[in-house]
């Protein structure tokens, strides 16, 4: 599918299929976001249509195939009703039928369809092409005399946002290339009005992204600002153990409320990891690391560890148990690097290969116990065992960096790239005060 360009009016009314091949819905609309400046419109999903009538917003991120007049998904839908958010546009209801001007000419054109393109190198589709008409309105579905042709995206404005306005959309647009941290690290100086309207106008999986960036304040607050259904869906897109540590900090009954609009299997891991004390391997694991069977081979280990959902942390090795493969597991067999994956062939299976000398961490192991692990092993991940010999999950070294910085490290902007200090003129002593200057600074 990657590189691969649809034109978008093929995929109206197109059914959605599960892996499983059952259908689970069609596909009535498609969700651009307009950006700032020559940035392209970016595809971020699809509406699709249950057979209950009830409109869903599927990720592209969770669409695996199109093809043969076929959407197929990873199974994994969220059945919340559709709401469209301040920077997004519905191509059929919006943008087909738009008029936009050539750059060249200055001329007015009709939009009748457009084409997206996943990119290359990442999982994010753009809009790369237009199908315009000249004179009269078109549309994707009806046609009318005119000459109709191809033009590239950016031969044409209209489908930019402006660059000035203090809009949201202009404001998440200006920093969507921003990782999860730099963008936490801007909403938490904006005001609390800004920051509500920013959470409220970015999609889930994006919105939890942030909040594990966020100090523990700006979390509460930006959670208790959110429909409960949302909150409840951001934090099923969050890191288990990030979403049990805000839900922690919560007062019961909002706690248990949110809990009971959660999928039972992701209820049930919050409940699991909320058991556990903070500052303990317990506390600090996710319960969704990589797991296989002993029976599962290197190519089905790399097929595992190259999903983009992935930490480079969760991703840096496998855990082989028995079955069954949710945690909690059944016997935990041993640790698979991604180096050794990388030099044995394909075919070999996992349960050969497994680095069974390492001993796992204790779930009641504390803060210091599992610095200390990962500074003596040189470890970036490490299996969390219970008594009974089954993983409970994996503790990262993100989460054990968290946890040993000062609680008020998130709100101290880090420069790496900070120009030396100046050093004092000549015949000045080193400690000598700075001249204040006229604004007393």
């Amino acid at each position: 599918m990657a590189g691969g360009r649809i034109f978008v009016s093929h995929l109206a009314g197109v059914a959605v299929f599960d892996p499983n091949g059952d259908q689970v819905g069609r596909v009535r609309d498609l969700i651009v976001v307009l950006r700032v400046g020559r940035k392209a419109p970016r595809l971020l999903g699809l509406v699709v249509e249950l057979p209950t009538r009830r409109r869903i917003f599927l990720p592209m991120t969770r669409v695996t195939g199109i093809q043969s007049g076929q959407v197929i998904t990873t199974g994994v839908l969220n059945v919340r009703r559709f709401e469209q958010r301040p920077p997004e546009r519905l191509v059929f209801g919006e943008l087909l039928d738009r008029r936009v001007r050539l750059e060249e000419t200055g001329e007015e054109v009709t939009v009748l369809d457009l084409s997206v393109q996943q990119l290359s190198s990442r999982r994010e589709w753009e809009v790369d092409r237009l199908f315009v008409q000249r004179g009269g309105r078109g549309g994707a579905f009806r046609r009318k005399a005119g000459e109709q042709f191809l033009v590239e995206w950016s031969a044409v404005t209209g489908l930019s946002l402006e660059e000035k306005g203090q809009g949201a959309e202009n404001l998440l647009a200006t920093f969507e290339q921003l990782r999860p941290a730099d963008l936490a690290n801007v909403l938490h100086h904006l005001s609390a009005k800004r920051r509500a309207e920013v959470a409220a106008a970015l999609d889930d999986d994006r919105l939890a992204d942030v909040l594990e960036e966020l100090p523990e304040d700006d979390q509460i607050e930006i959670l208790g600002k959110l429909a409960e259904e949302r909150a409840a869906d951001v934090l099923e897109a969050m890191d288990p153990d990030d979403a049990a540590d805000l839900l922690s900090e919560l007062p019961e009954g909002d706690k248990e409320r949110l809990l009971s609009l959660m999928r039972p299997d992701d209820a049930a891991d919050m409940r699991r990891l909320m058991a556990y004390e903070d500052r303990t391997a317990g506390g600090l694991m996710t319960t969704e690391p990589i797991v296989l069977r002993p029976d599962a081979t290197v190519a089905d280990a790399l097929a595992r560890v190259r999903n983009a959902d992935l930490s480079p942390a969760l991703a840096a090795q496998v855990y082989v148990c028995r079955p069954p493969e949710d945690t909690p597991t059944g016997k935990y067999l041993g640790t698979v690097h991604f180096q050794r994956l990388l030099r044995d062939p394909p075919y070999t299976l996992v349960g050969s290969i497994i680095d069974d000398d390492l001993q796992a961490l204790s779930p009641t192991a504390d803060l210091p116990v599992v610095a200390g692990f990962f500074a003596a092993y040189d470890m970036v991940a490490a299996p969390v065992v219970d008594e009974s010999g089954s993983l409970l999950g994996a503790v990262t070294v993100d989460d054990v960096l968290d946890h040993m910085l000062p609680d008020d490290w998130r709100e101290t902007e880090y420069h790496l790239d900070e120009p030396a200090e100046e050093a004092p003129a000549a015949g000045q002593p080193a400690d000598a005060p700075k001249e204040a200057t006229a604004d007393g600074s």
